[in-house]
């Protein structure tokens, strides 16, 4: 005798794509074909809306979406339209910030990743840079003890890193840098970082002694060491802002 099947059927839910998601999927599908390229213009408004077979307020949901998203930028005027965009690390930046800010990722993940990188990094500047490179670290060091302001000296520490990710000659490791430093920087800023900031202009020079002398070790052990300041300094101000209500994510 047969026994009764008792486990309930599992159905996967069914998903409908709306209009302008499919004209969206199309676009990004010829861009990676290679179909469409950086400065190719669509065709008018009224030609795609044939081409796609839908409507005109589909299609302007489908060019919004992709213009916010940094592929196409809608040019006004007589000769304006939809032009396909230039790829703009600043928009992976911003993304990466966004993920950090809205995810569940804290002060320690965000440290690690960041050495790890940066390992990476001065060891490939180490093998890759040029005298060019280390000459601007050394110019970039020189005008960071120069300068007075907090601020100033921020973003010279942001442009010293640029061109020690320049120097690896892989443009994804500045993308990368960028968007960690850029975060961590909201952390920084607190009592005591004027004094931080003078011990990591002498780990600067350092680094680029040991870059010149094409000694990876030393390189990658000195910015271990500078960046592992800086998560002390990071740390205690957290920990400050927590004794005073203002506590953030650690």
């Amino acid at each position: 005798m047969a026994t009764a099947n008792t486990e309930k059927p599992a159905f996967a839910p069914i998903k409908t794509q709306r209009a302008f998601e499919v004209i969206c999927e199309q676009i990004r599908a010829q861009l990676a074909a290679g179909t469409l390229k950086a400065g190719d213009k669509l065709p008018a408004e009224r030609e795609l809306a044939a081409q796609f077979q839908v409507s005109r307020s589909a299609l302007r949901e489908a060019l919004r979406s992709l213009e916010v998203a940094g592929i196409i930028r809608n040019l006004k005027g007589v000769k304006g339209g939809a032009v396909i965009q230039s790829a703009e690390p600043d928009r992976i930046v911003q993304a990466m910030q966004d993920y950090v800010h809205l995810g569940d990722v804290t002060l320690d993940e965000l440290t690690e990743a960041r050495i790890a990188i940066q390992d990476i990094v001065v060891r490939l500047a180490c093998e890759r840079g040029t005298e060019a490179h280390f000459a601007e670290l050394e110019q970039i060091a020189e005008r960071t003890r120069a300068e007075t302001s907090v601020e100033a000296r921020y973003e010279c520490a942001a442009a010293y890193y640029d061109v020690l990710a320049r120097a690896t000659g892989n443009r994804m490791f500045g993308i990368f840098v960028d968007s960690l430093s850029g975060v961590l920087h909201e952390f920084v800023q607190g009592p005591g970082y004027e004094t931080l900031q003078e011990t990591l202009i002498d780990s600067r020079f350092k680094l680029i002694r040991f870059l010149r002398a094409r000694d990876a070790e030393a390189a990658a052990e000195e910015m271990r060491k500078h960046l592992e300041r800086v998560y002390r300094h990071v740390r205690k101000n957290i920990k400050a802002q927590a004794g005073s209500g203002g506590a953030r994510k650690a």
